[in-house]
């Protein structure tokens, strides 16, 4: 049975539920910097909570589908990243949770294990149209505890090189190809560097920051065979020979090539990038619509991530290039007043059919396997097939997370600074990174 044919089933039911309440019973918050998506109608509506105002076109349009047939409006409401979590927090301690909302990595654990989220396992035995074994295994498992689902997914991202065009020219360097090793990069990145040294204003070769860690130094680090954090999820990475070597390199890189962590605390690596001030960034794929209509996008194309030619043969095999992915999952408060209503309007953004628009809109691409060739084809004029191509040509790497994902990370993210602006410490940062890592997630 398709997306629509489910949700006629459960039609009469969710009017029923939706009656009974009033608006107000649903816990209508203000948005903070975004949009509503359907009117107040007759019905209860469910309160939806994102914190991405890019996606927010795309998903009203996908709702307002499921309110045309339910009757039920939905209005989604963009808080930014750091409010929103503090939003969920607040909910959680208070019982005033939306009805329905995004989880990510660095959190779900915590809300799982403290019994926020509406358990979906009963509705997912009962749907003709969820079976979890349609999306990516690392997304569907970040958003499972003790045999019970919590999240369904909602897409998933990879990572890909972006360059500009206009530096690479000014420096008479050769645009980056998907044969490129860490070490081409490496030398591109320091040729235009150089030439930069003598423009007004000075451009760089490349832009990384430390909270660039899924879509910047995380490749590299499983790349050469690092981790940051064991498989088990009890261990930190950081101390791992092959960890180190990674991180050596990313000292040679702010050395080299990278612009200095002033200016880019000041800027941003897509501000450094956008005015034409470094020539290159590792970007996931969630950023495309951001550089796509920028008034510079002609100057902008994408590679695939170089990778760590560990053979030495020149030739990239699936093992020596990763990338880091990630996917949020779509997931109800426990506390909410219509839970039928809300795991239909989940079970619609995580149908096939709808995986499906979700990519044809340029929304994201899916959590739902084989639902992403469409999303190529959203951004006409530009070629961002590298985020698929490393899927066929590489390996996909599960973004690292634990209980409390945030503690440990805000930690590397702040203790790293001083060894991207000297690299000779990074020996001594990163025994103190895996010795105070190790503490937190015994702790856990």
């Amino acid at each position: 049975m398709n997306a629509h044919g489910k949700l006629r089933k459960l039609l009469t039911l969710l009017l029923a539920a939706a009656m009974v309440l009033s608006l107000s019973a649903c816990g209508g918050g203000g948005s903070t910097g975004g949009g509503e998506s359907g009117g107040s109608g007759g019905s209860a509506a469910l309160e939806v909570k994102i914190w991405d105002n890019v996606q927010l076109p795309g998903l009203r349009q996908i709702a307002e589908e499921w309110t045309a047939q339910s009757g039920i409006p939905v209005n989604i409401q963009v808080v930014t990243w750091d409010d929103y979590w503090t939003l969920l927090e607040a909910g959680a301690s208070g019982g005033q949770l939306p009805d329905v909302f995004w989880m990510h990595s660095n959190n779900a654990q915590m809300y799982m294990e403290n019994n926020k989220l509406l358990n979906l396992s009963p509705y997912i035995e009962a749907s003709d149209t969820i079976d979890l074994a349609n999306y990516y295994e690392g997304i569907t498992a970040l958003y499972s505890l003790d045999g019970k689902q919590y999240a369904i997914p909602k897409d998933h991202d990879t990572i890909a090189l972006l360059y500009n065009k206009t530096l690479f020219d000014a420096a008479g360097v050769d645009y980056p190809t998907n044969d490129w090793t860490w070490e081409d990069y490496y030398e591109a990145g320091k040729a235009i560097t150089e030439a930069g040294k003598d423009a007004s204003p000075r451009f760089y070769g490349a832009a990384m920051n430390t909270t660039n860690d899924q879509d910047g130094y995380f490749n590299i680090i499983y790349d050469y065979g690092g981790y940051v954090i064991s498989e088990d999820h009890k261990s930190s990475g950081w101390d791992n020979p092959n960890t180190r070597a990674a991180m050596e390199f990313v000292g040679r890189l702010n050395t080299d090539v990278f612009a200095p962590q002033t200016l880019t605390a000041e800027n941003g690596t897509d501000g450094l990038f956008t005015n034409d001030l470094a020539a290159m960034i590792t970007q996931g794929s969630w950023m495309i619509r951001s550089f796509y209509d920028h008034d510079n996008s002609a100057n902008f194309a994408w590679a695939m991530l170089p990778y760590y030619d560990a053979n030495g043969n020149g030739q990239a095999e699936a093992e020596e290039r990763c990338s880091l992915y990630n996917g949020l999952g779509w997931a109800a408060s426990a506390d909410t007043k219509n839970p039928d209503a809300a795991w239909s309007l989940i079970e619609w953004f995580g149908s096939r059919e709808m995986q499906l628009k979700q990519s044809e809109l340029g929304v994201t691409m899916a959590a739902y396997e084989g639902c992403s060739d469409a999303f190529v084809n959203a951004f006409p004029g530009m070629d961002i097939s590298p985020f698929l191509q490393v899927e066929q040509e590489g390996t996909l790497i599960f973004r690292p997370y634990s209980k409390y994902t945030s503690r440990w990370s805000n930690q590397y993210q702040q203790e790293l600074v001083a060894a991207w602006q000297d690299p000779s410490v990074m020996d001594s940062v990163l025994d103190n990174l895996a010795a105070e890592m190790n503490d937190l997630l015994a702790r856990e």
